[in-house]
């Protein structure tokens, strides 16, 4: 099956028992035993699975071209789903982070995971000489992300993971900003995949989720062990809801797209930018790059404005289509604020270090009509 069928199709077959063509919503916490310690269907306790995340994360799996019998992790945030894989590391050990990432993750790996002794490094993840200088025999995790929040740099994902691979280490993607839709990092070599599902993946900014999608089974065995003693499970009326969003996710990433290039070439000719970021954009630095290993570009715009932070903050409150908020992927715009915002957590000298200035601005294009949208801005800015 193609995206688009597996997406509507995948783990949700009409149920059994009433012929519904939409999987139950599954509340209970509890299981009936056949018997003491044999479960009726291999359901317990909420904790440890549910029909509806099963359904959820058969489909996922599948979206991400995973082996049948592996089906994907669903947890209760992309954070958690983040903190299970760099829970796999042990004192002594290295973790190496793309020096672009999401701010929690600078987070969680600065304030709970150094402090357990693990060796904690970063790097340029554009370039793989960097990543080899950077690994040791100690090196058990690589964590990249791309695109990268928020300047939408490419890693190699391929070539990464021949490199990593050689020196003994796990190589994880946080692949949210591309989706499953126009990425398949599995098919790349990556050996675990992550999405914050409350972005794209649910599509309509009202739940809150986190995947993890590996082909490795003893990989998979070793994070649900995680997932079940942290209890970090992904609720089943949010499953059941990721589920509805997963059905559109083809359809919405095309028009996501579509306006998001709109969207960029108006903000590469505007004479108060400084620079556009976006992947399908030809003078992007790794748009050959990006063409080659996507299928798509995605709906992810940022663009820094000269004037710094005075005149960033002064467009954002003058949008009235684009909504000033964080968090991104739904169908609603989205204009927010890097250096307060999704990297708020990052010391301002590391911040600008990466290139997340004063005066950059990160778009979530949505679903709106383009014209609206570019009215929006071009009167913001004017």
């Amino acid at each position: 099956m193609r995206f688009s069928t597996k997406a509507i199709h995948a783990g949700q077959a009409p149920d059994i028992s009433t012929g519904a063509a939409i999987p139950p919503l599954y509340l209970s916490t509890i299981y009936e035993y056949e018997t003491p310690g044999e479960t009726k269907a291999g359901f317990e306790y909420a904790r440890y699975g549910s029909p509806t995340r099963a359904a959820l994360e058969t489909c996922l799996a599948a979206l991400e071209n995973a082996p049948e019998n592996c089906p994907a992790l669903c947890f209760s945030s992309g954070m958690a789903a983040i903190d299970a894989t760099l829970r796999l590391l042990r004192p002594g050990e290295r973790l190496l982070i793309a020096d672009e990432t999401y701010g929690g993750v600078y987070k969680l790996a600065e304030d709970l995971i150094r402090p357990m002794g693990v060796d904690v490094a970063y790097f340029d993840a554009t370039d793989l000489g960097a990543l080899a200088a950077a690994l040791t025999p100690r090196t058990r995790l690589v964590w990249l992300e791309s695109p990268s929040n928020p300047l939408l740099k490419i890693t190699d994902l391929s070539a990464a993971a021949i490199v990593a691979h050689a020196a003994g280490s796990l190589v994880a993607v946080d692949s949210t900003f591309a989706t499953p839709y126009f990425q398949n990092p599995l098919d790349l070599g990556i050996d675990l995949v992550m999405h914050s599902s409350t972005k794209y993946l649910g599509g309509h900014t009202d739940l809150l989720g986190g995947v993890l999608v590996t082909r490795d089974l003893a990989l998979r065995r070793r994070l649900y062990e995680i997932q079940k003693a942290t209890g970090a499970v992904a609720a089943p009326f949010d499953c059941w809801l990721t589920l509805r969003g997963v059905k559109t996710l083809a359809a919405r990433m095309r028009l996501h797209e579509e306006n998001a290039i709109l969207i960029a070439r108006f903000l590469r000719d505007h004479p108060r930018v400084v620079r556009v970021d976006y992947p399908g954009l030809p003078d992007f630095p790794q748009y050959a790059l990006a063409a080659r290993q996507m299928r798509g570009f995605g709906g992810m715009v940022t663009f820094e404005v000269d004037g710094g932070e005075t005149v960033a903050r002064g467009i954002m409150q003058k949008t009235r289509v684009f909504l000033m908020a964080v968090s991104l992927g739904g169908v609603e715009s989205i204009i927010s604020y890097p250096a307060l915002m999704s990297h708020a957590t990052v010391p301002r000298a590391e911040r600008l270090k990466r290139g997340i200035t004063d005066g950059l601005i990160r778009l979530s294009v949505g679903l709106e009509d383009p014209a609206d949208l570019l009215a929006d801005l071009e009167e913001a800015m004017r």
